[in-house]
């Protein structure tokens, strides 16, 4: 069963929540997934904590800081995530993070672990494109797990269509410079011109935007250019300091998803 396909299939504005596994308690993670499926959320993506995360700005990074001192690491999430799909269902999950722990742990191990929990997908902002296709493509064909690229406005429509060409997933749109949760605001025209050339690309695959997301105006707007949209420094701020993570997860999402 294809969870993501289904998914895109089935749905529209697609709301992909990110969170930290072990953030803001280490036994946070199966809670918080379950919250945010049942408040409305289409796709998890989930955080593998790492020290150096390139992508993320501040805010993702603290959490991966207090994620990694409370005891995370892939043993313990792989052990978390025994109890997954008991807890989402059928949604889809991903993991997010980097290319050097997912080495460190070995990529075959790593790929078998997140098949047998139930992963669907895999994203590395980090992984070289050649490196894939060269060393891991048939690792994760083999495990049934989908890599999923990011897009930027710098993107050339050649490796775009390369890109495109190479997930069976969806394709990550970042709106804007920087890294997740950046305060810097795109030019408005620059951003409807960048999100008008990737619809005129007429691409396979659909297309979910991120970074700088953070509210329900956000998630609109971003739905009016895509399949979708992708929040997770908002909810990592929403999860600060609260007595019931799960509980602040849940309103978050259901403030997003309000008609």
């Amino acid at each position: 069963m294809d969870r993501i396909k289904s998914a895109f299939a089935s749905k529209s504005n697609l709301l992909n929540m990110y969170f930290t596994a072990g953030y803001p308690r280490l036994h946070d993670t199966i809670p918080l997934a379950q919250a945010l499926v049942e408040a409305g959320a289409d796709i998890l993506e989930i955080g593998m904590p790492f020290s150096d995360p390139l992508a993320d700005g501040p805010v993702i990074q603290g959490s991966s800081s207090v994620a990694l001192a409370n005891g995370m690491n892939l043993p313990v999430l792989f052990e978390q995530l025994e109890g997954l799909r008991a807890a989402v269902a059928d949604t889809p999950v991903l993991l997010m993070g980097y290319l050097n722990p997912v080495m460190q742990f070995g990529v075959e191990e790593f790929c078998r672990q997140a098949a047998g929990v139930g992963v669907d997908g895999i994203i590395l902002p980090d992984l070289p494109l050649d490196e894939y296709e060269e060393f891991y493509q048939k690792t994760f064909d083999k495990y049934g797990l989908k890599p999923v690229f990011l897009i930027t406005p710098q993107t050339s429509e050649a490796r775009i269509r390369r890109l495109d060409q190479l997930s069976e997933a969806f394709l990550y749109l970042v709106s804007g410079p920087g890294t997740t949760g950046g305060t810097t605001i795109p030019d408005a025209a620059d951003q409807e011109a960048y999100f008008d050339r990737i619809a005129a690309l007429k691409l396979r695959n659909p297309r979910l935007i991120g970074f700088g997301i953070g509210n329900k105006a956000g998630f609109d707007r971003a739905c009016g250019h895509a399949e979708g949209a992708i929040i997770g420094s908002a909810l990592i701020l929403a999860l600060a300091d609260v007595d019931d993570a799960p509980a602040a997860a849940a309103r978050f999402v259901r403030g997003i998803k309000q008609t």
